[in-house]
């Protein structure tokens, strides 16, 4: 399954709306979806998600951090960590038994920790401090294949910013939805974010 590199993260979403809010999302062309362990019953939205959508989407959960949530997302049906901080046997755990590994980093400490520890990409947050400049600065010793992301403060007014700087995608949370938000609305929002993302990579 080919993605885009943008990850939705739907902090606070319940079990009852994540069906709907996921489908708009994977219709709108969002097909990297995280449910962060802190919103609500998080375990049972992301098995709810998985067992209805894993053949459309990648199911997976944020601000994960410790092994054991690690396993608990597995079980739940998730195929991809997010943590908001570099924490190797997080990703360790999250390599070892078989799933993606979507680390916290912020400095170039981090990101080599993380490396070593086998991470799959990397989570630049808060990317709106970092901002373009020290992610590019960073870029320029990283493993050039690795994909970069940009969390926090990301949106498609600025992706073209991230993108020179040698980011491959974004997490978007809050611009795509926070509680109270429709799926309807949701919908509307990621096919403005898909539409600045696929400019941006086609320039």
């Amino acid at each position: 399954m080919n993605h885009r590199h943008i990850i939705a993260i739907l902090r606070g979403i319940t079990p009852n709306e994540s069906v709907a809010v996921c489908t708009a999302l994977i219709e709108a062309g969002i097909t990297m979806i995280e449910v962060p362990l802190n919103s609500p019953d998080a375990l049972t939205s992301i098995s709810l998600v998985s067992k209805a959508l894993s053949d459309r989407a990648a199911i997976g959960a944020g601000t994960v951090l410790t092994p054991e949530q690690v396993r608990a997302v597995a079980d739940a049906g998730g195929t991809f960590i997010v943590s908001p901080d570099t924490n190797a046997a997080v990703i360790e755990e999250t390599v070892r038994i078989g799933l993606l590994s979507y680390p916290g980093v912020f400095t170039p400490s981090d990101a080599f920790t993380a490396v070593r520890a086998g991470a799959t990409g990397l989570k630049f947050f808060p990317a709106e401090v970092l901002g373009p400049k020290g992610i590019k600065a960073m870029k320029a010793v990283l493993p050039p294949a690795l994909p970069l992301y940009a969390v926090g403060g990301a949106n498609p007014d600025n992706f073209n910013e991230y993108f020179a700087a040698g980011c491959a995608g974004f997490g978007l949370g809050t611009y795509l939805y926070k509680p109270g938000t429709n799926a309807a609305q949701v919908a509307e929002y990621a096919a403005k974010a898909v539409a600045s993302y696929d400019a941006g990579k086609a320039a």
